[in-house]
């Protein structure tokens, strides 16, 4: 972790010396290669870029068993339950136990800025060759790159907007603009401060990257939109949401056919995809995701399976109940586990497997929402979004009819039971300031069990400061200039 936190050098520089194709399971391993050598021609810097975009996968951001994004937003929330018969791990975020110094919730903070020093690398360079069109892509694709990257940032280490009265206005994160493993930057004044810049790069971004890059692996221009929409429904801005999430919507309308669901999660389809992290070629050298949820081992032992609350939500004509979950003994004890990272269609390799990191579904159900909050409410408009989302889930669909609090609380549901084991649901409960409340329910398959959470592991009441996790004590170490969060 202190090379990352460091930026050194030599972590850096890793980048892609062979070209990605734009076959999604030709992404191939890292080598290594310097500015001197490698920013000569457009299609080096094509090369830099793609390896910024697989430095999503280093740990822990969507990679190893421990603090990785594919479960960190659900066990720090109510969509999982630790099983005592799994391996422990990520049971200091799951317990609301980190501090400064835990090594075992996330390194999100280390790996993050590591994906934004690679784009940062890509930017400082851009004047090496010519400024053509190509180049203006490249730009759009970095400055894309480096706005998601501290997004996740300030989400995990600030406040959301949001969250509470005060929120705009407390810190926000380092915004880091440049590769300089020396510079020690100071955290951002404000919250509000550190959107305006992510939103600025994503908007400048918008206006230079291509319409497409060649599949979901490659961010482009309507993914860009829908990470706007994203960003300014955290913001509480929603009219933007709306503008962003609507030509989202246009340009990428469909989310994810029914037909075509269970094949999403195995790697079949990428029906609803808007931004993907590619995985290893499986014949090169089968880089798996980790087995935060489960592992094989005599059947599926789970580290942490579905909270009984959540799965009875999943009625029986729900595809996601299929595609997301599977009912099965470890032992002589049936569980919920969670199937949506265990293999890929016609393949026996466990854990690889591509990462949705944004798909059309949410963008329909950010601007549901941000209709119904916005200073002219839509709900006819925010209705008939969440009914096409409803109608490619559920069996024999009858479109819901919901007015009033009822219809948000219906968006609200609709997120949890979409989005679920897909880093969301504690930054959603965070942004719309409430607490977390965990339910009785052990985590056998029926809901029985001794293991069922209580006392400080039942609810993390509104005003913790545990809904913004600490700064590294390593990362401060290395610059005096960070300022720790309150509370740790």
């Amino acid at each position: 972790m202190k090379k990352l936190l460091n930026i050194s050098i030599i972590s850096l520089l890793s980048f892609f010396t062979i070209q990605c194709s734009d076959d999604r399971f030709n992404v191939l391993p890292n080598n290594q290669d310097t500015p001197e050598t490698i920013f000569t021609s457009e299609s080096n810097y094509r090369v830099v870029v793609d390896g910024a975009y697989d430095a999503f996968k280093s740990p822990t951001y969507y990679n190893g068993d421990t603090g990785s994004s594919i479960i960190l937003g659900d066990v720090l929330a109510d969509n999982l339950i630790l099983n005592t018969e799994g391996r422990q791990t990520n049971k200091a975020a799951y317990e609301w136990s980190y501090t400064p110094q835990s090594t075992a919730v996330t390194a999100l903070y280390g790996s993050a800025y590591n994906v934004i020093s690679k784009a940062n690398l890509v930017l400082d360079n851009l004047n090496k060759v010519p400024y053509s069109n190509y180049m203006r892509n490249i730009e759009g694709e970095a400055k894309a790159i480096r706005a998601i990257a501290h997004f996740d940032l300030v989400r995990a280490y600030a406040k959301i907007p949001t969250q509470s009265s005060d929120a705009s206005s407390s810190m926000g994160i380092a915004y880091v603009t440049t590769f300089n493993p020396a510079m020690k930057p100071a955290r951002d004044a404000s919250v509000s401060m550190t959107y305006d810049k992510i939103i600025a790069d994503l908007e400048d971004a918008l206006n230079k990257i291509n319409t497409t890059n060649g599949g979901v692996g490659r961010l482009n221009k309507t993914s860009v939109l829908g990470f706007l929409s994203r960003i300014y429904l955290y913001r509480g801005n929603y009219s933007k949401a709306i503008e962003y999430g609507e030509q989202c919507i246009a340009a990428s309308p469909s989310v994810g056919m029914r037909s075509n669901f269970v094949n999403i999660w195995r790697d079949a389809s990428d029906d609803g995809e808007l931004f993907t992290i590619l995985n290893s070629n499986i014949s090169a050298d089968n880089v798996t995701v980790g087995v935060a949820y489960n592992q094989e081992v005599s059947g599926i032992r789970s580290e942490y399976n579905v909270n009984y609350d959540l799965f009875t939500k999943y009625t029986d004509n729900d595809i996601r109940k299929t595609a997301y979950v599977v009912t099965a003994n470890f032992g002589t004890t049936p569980y919920n586990h969670v199937i949506k990272y265990r293999t890929r269609a016609n393949s026996t390799v466990r854990q690889v497997v591509d990462i949705k990191f944004l798909r059309s579904s949410e963008v329909y159900l950010n601007v549901a929402e941000a209709y119904m909050k916005s200073s002219t409410p839509n709900p006819a408009l925010a209705l008939a979004l969440l009914n096409k989302v409803r109608e490619q889930r559920y069996e024999t669909f009858v479109p819901g009819t919901e007015t009033g609090s009822n219809l948000l609380n219906a968006i609200y549901e609709e997120r949890r039971l979409e989005l679920a084991f897909e880093n969301d649901r504690f930054w959603t409960i965070k942004r719309l300031g409430q607490a977390v409340v965990r339910s009785d329910y052990g985590s056998a398959a029926n809901g029985s069990g001794t293991d069922a959470p209580t006392g400080a592991l039942k609810t993390l009441p509104v005003n913790s400061h545990r809904f913004v996790l600490p700064i590294p004590q390593e990362a401060i170490n290395l610059n005096p200039n960070l300022k720790q969060n309150p509370g740790y």
